[in-house]
């Protein structure tokens, strides 16, 4: 099942589903799954991750919440639409930030998702009006 067709399913979509805001939800819900991961693994290391699993734990949240908000299409909330992909944007910068200054695998995956869906958040901004 894609998030793509279940948007553009809906009846209040009208024909014009914003494949850029349907990309940026997607990817805000991988992100979130690797980030729960990553938080996960550093538990799992030896050295003092806190830090880390703090920031990938955050991460998630607002992940998981921008893509809960950017799939809704029934009425409109424009303003916590904007608000949710400006703060998921800051939050993937800072987790990635956070990730790369380790040398795990776990965390160099994890901070590549969080720069991907960045990226994907702020692609679809503008799109949202």
């Amino acid at each position: 099942m894609s998030i793509h067709k279940m948007v553009a399913a809906h009846p209040d979509v009208a024909g014009d589903p914003n494949e850029v805001l349907a990309t940026a939800a997607r990817h805000a819900m991988f992100c979130a799954e690797l980030c729960t991961s990553c938080a996960d693994a550093c538990v799992a290391e030896p050295d003092d991750m806190r830090q880390c699993v703090r920031s990938c734990l955050d991460c998630a949240d607002v992940c998981e919440a921008t893509a809960r908000i950017a799939v809704r299409r029934t009425g409109r909330n424009i303003e916590v639409l904007q608000a949710m992909l400006e703060t998921c944007v800051r939050t993937c910068e800072l987790c990635a930030e956070e990730c790369a200054r380790h040398d795990m695998e776990h965390c160099r995956l994890s901070a590549k998702m969080c720069r991907e869906c960045a990226a994907d958040c702020r692609a679809a901004l503008p799109t949202v009006h």
